[in-house]
């Protein structure tokens, strides 16, 4: 059963809808209670990386959290701005991150001088480079391609904790992965049918 945490920021519906559609259970919980005792999370999130985090302190989940990934070991998958809450922080706010794994959200720089200017937010679809060892990023089709919209990328202190790279003026991580946290900064829930093996494979972690 995947615990869909309801924090109030992230594109819930469409998230539990493609679990059903793949047969796998989920639920949306909001309770401490729920989140502590999950048996794999997976933690959405749009909007901005304080705004997130705050709501999560107030609802008191963040040891409930902290309990189920560090403690008991359980999966945890953040999507878009739900990986970015795993990092440490952000410099797009001043709140403490999750921090399950060593790394810093930081915007997605300008292009170099004399290429061509960037859109930011990258939004859209684009090819993503998985890491052969990746677990996440498993029995996939050659040359992937999923659904972007962020204007922030998470960068990992230890490189071996990039499951995935995606090119956008610069290479930026797609996926992160290390122990039982996981991370995608493409949204799998709109990414068709490569979405739906990102999380089956979540799944059957």
């Amino acid at each position: 059963m995947i615990t869909v945490v309801d924090y109030g920021v992230g594109n819930l519906g469409s998230i539990v809808n493609l679990c059903r559609y793949l047969n796998i259970p989920a639920r949306l919980c909001s309770l401490p209670e729920e989140v502590a005792s999950a048996e794999k999370l997976l933690l959405p999130g749009v909007g901005a990386f304080d705004t997130a985090m705050a709501r999560i302190e107030q609802r008191g989940l963040r040891a409930a959290l902290e309990h189920s990934v560090r403690i008991r070991g359980v999966p945890i998958l953040g999507i878009c701005l739900g990986m970015q809450l795993l990092s440490d922080s952000s410099e797009e706010g001043s709140a403490v991150g999750l921090g399950f794994i060593r790394a810093q959200t930081v915007r997605i720089p300008a292009a170099p001088d004399g290429q061509p200017r960037l859109t930011i937010p990258h939004m859209g679809w684009n090819k993503v480079s998985p890491s052969p060892s990746s677990r996440l990023l498993a029995r996939l089709p050659s040359e992937p391609r999923f659904y972007f919209v962020h204007s922030y990328h998470v960068v990992c202190k230890d490189p071996t904790d990039t499951a995935g790279t995606v090119r956008y003026g610069a290479t930026l991580t797609a996926a992160i992965e290390r122990g039982n946290v996981f991370g995608t900064q493409f949204h799998p829930e709109k990414s068709h049918r490569y979405g739906m093996q990102v999380m089956r494979n979540f799944q059957s972690l």
